[in-house]
C-alpha cells in the first residue's frame, strides 16, 4: 500500500492545503493528514477545531485519514507505515526550506518526500495570512474551505 503523510499545523486549513490534499490523494492509496502538536507554539484554533475542520472538509473521501502526532515526522511515518511525506510548495522560499527538511528526513529514514506545487490561484494563501485577516476582522472565507468557521 502506498501511504503518505501530509503533516502540518493546519492553523487553519486553507484552500492551498485543500488543493494539495485533493491532488495528492490521487497519487496514493491512503493519505494521512497529521496535525503536529507543538507545545511551544500558540495556535489560533484548538487542536479539536483543526481536526474537525479537516475531517468535515474531506468526509466524503475514504482514502483520507486525519490524526494528530507529536515528535519527529519520520518517526510517526514509521509508526503508521507511511513511506512518503507529501508537501506543498507555494514559492522558491518554500522549496529551499522543504528541501533541507526532505534531505534530513531521507538521511534519517527511507521515507521519500513528494512535492506538489500549489495551484497558481492559491499559491499566495498561507495559514499565517489567514490568521492575520481573521485577527483584523477581514473576510477570510475566500481563503479557507467552508468547514473553517471562526467563532466570535
Amino acid at each position: 500500500m502506498r501511504r503518505a503523510l501530509f503533516p502540518g499545523s493546519f492553523d487553519p486549513l486553507t484552500l492551498g492545503h485543500s488543493d494539495i490534499i485533493q491532488r495528492g490523494v490521487t497519487l496514493f492509496d491512503e493519505l494521512v493528514i497529521a496535525i503536529g502538536i507543538n507545545a511551544d507554539k500558540k495556535y489560533m484554533f484548538s487542536l479539536e477545531e483543526r481536526v474537525q475542520f479537516i475531517k468535515e472538509a474531506f468526509k466524503d473521501e475514504p482514502k483520507i485519514k486525519v490524526t494528530t502526532y507529536q515528535g519527529m515526522t519520520v518517526d510517526f511515518c514509521k509508526k503508521i507505515d507511511a513511506n512518503f511525506i507529501l508537501r506543498g510548495l507555494r514559492n522558491p522560499a518554500d522549496f529551499e526550506f522543504e528541501k533541507a527538511i526532505a534531505h534530513t528526513n531521507r538521511k534519517l529514514s527511507e521515507i521519500e518526500t513528494v512535492f506538489l506545487l500549489t495551484s497558481s490561484g492559491k499559491s499566495f494563501i498561507s495559514s499565517s495570512i489567514v490568521r492575520d485577516v481573521i485577527r483584523n476582522g477581514g473576510d477570510y472565507t475566500g481563503l479557507v474551505p467552508e468547514t473553517v468557521i471562526v467563532k466570535k
